[in-house]
Formats: C-alpha cells, structure tokens, sequence
C-alpha cells in the first residue's frame, strides 16, 4: 500500500508591528523589537510612527516628518527592520485599530504582532472600543525593570516582555538635547546628527522647512565623548 507522503502546513509569515510615537526613537525602542523578533520567531518588524496620537492631544509632539525620518535612520542597518508611514499620511488622530487594519491590508498573508511600551500598552486598554482589537494582532507590552505591567486578564491576547534597554526614555532624551546634555549611545549616532541638524528639542518648534536654515546645534551634540578628550 502506498502511502501518501505528508505535506507540512505552510506557515504564515510573522510580522512584528513597533507602534510609538519616536519622539525620538532611541536603543531602547530598537532593542526591544530585536528581542520579540527572537522570542516570537518574527520575519520581520515595522517601525510604525504615530500620525496625530490620541493619547496625546494635549501635549507637544514633533511634526511627523522629523519622527518617520529619524526612525528610517535608526533602522537602516537592519534588514529585518523597515518603517511604513500608514500612520503618518492618514488623516486624523491615529488609532491602534486603524494602524492594524492599514498594515494587514498591505500584508493580508501574515500574522501581526504589536509591539509596544508599558505606558503606550495601558492606554490602549483604556480605548472605549479596544475590544475591536482582539483578533487582529497579539499584542506584546515591553517594559522597563520595576515597571509593573498586567495582561489585563487578558494572557490568550497580550504578552509581557522585560527589556532592560527600555530604561531609556523618549522624555529624558529630549530633557536632556534641551538642556544641552549629550544622547550619544542613547540614540543611534544617525539619530544625534538628525537633532542636531534641525535643532529638534532646542527651540521646541521643528519645523521641517527649516532645512535650508543653518541650525542652532548644541555643543553637546557636535563632538563625541572620545573626541573631547584629544
């Protein structure tokens, strides 16, 4: 009697979605979608930056161009890291079911993971409507050592990550541009040339047409460390 040989079933490419607003992105951020990329077998991260954050509305976040733009050149040494503006060029406030939605309609053949901060993680539950969420993607919340994080009850849908990296802070990045402190190591070097080019965190205004204007640069960011030794 001849046997059938059995086919494997082919399994569904697993695509990792980085949702922040990247304000600036820095180690941490990248840090941690390395390490879910490994725990949950992704093929692949997208870094997604927020358009208009609903979380946020009531506080100052840098135009979206400098965001998306700065996190291209944060992940541009990663092949398994690429960045999707589908947050950015929708009109309105961003939504995590939207950004959903938007990426599994360019990727209808994969399983989406969503990857995000302890703080970003507890908003989200706080949506009148986050049961729309489940289904859609698994959500992962990475967070910082001491930072408490539940599931919510929710273990079949959400996982917790601790990612020492995530110690570093957007916030404390931008205190410290401003106060004339220095990020190097913990913003890629790209990242610190960025802020300096545009003066983002200095003069709080961003303004992506100023490329043609010679920025106000820190002194903080002009050298590296090793270099003010010589």
């Amino acid at each position: 009697m001849t046997q059938t040989p059995h086919t494997p079933p082919v399994r569904r490419p697993r695509l990792g979605i980085m949702g922040g607003t990247f304000d600036p992105i820095h180690h941490g951020h990248l840090v941690a979608a390395s390490e879910v990329a490994a725990e949950f077998d992704l093929d692949e991260v997208v870094f997604v930056p927020t358009g208009q954050p609903w979380q946020k509305s009531d506080k100052e976040v840098s135009p979206a161009e400098h965001r998306y733009l700065m996190t291209v050149v944060a992940t541009a040494s990663n092949p398994r890291f690429s960045v999707s503006r589908v947050d950015i060029d929708r009109p309105g406030q961003t939504y995590t079911a939207d950004t959903l939605d938007d990426v599994q309609s360019l990727r209808p053949d994969a399983d989406l993971f969503f990857i995000t901060g302890a703080d970003a993680m507890e908003q989200i539950m706080t949506w009148k409507d986050v049961e729309q969420l489940w289904g859609k993607a698994h959500f992962v919340g990475v967070s910082r050592p001491g930072h408490e994080l539940t599931d919510f009850g929710l273990s079949d849908e959400v996982s917790l990550m601790e990612i020492p990296a995530m110690a570093i802070s957007s916030t404390d990045c931008r205190d410290r541009v401003a106060a004339g402190k220095p990020v190097w190591y913990l913003v890629p070097d790209g990242v610190v040339q960025y802020i300096g080019k545009y003066g983002l965190y200095v003069d709080n205004k961003g303004d992506f047409s100023r490329h043609n204007i010679a920025p106000y640069v820190p002194a903080s960011l002009n050298n590296r460390p090793e270099e003010d030794d010589e």
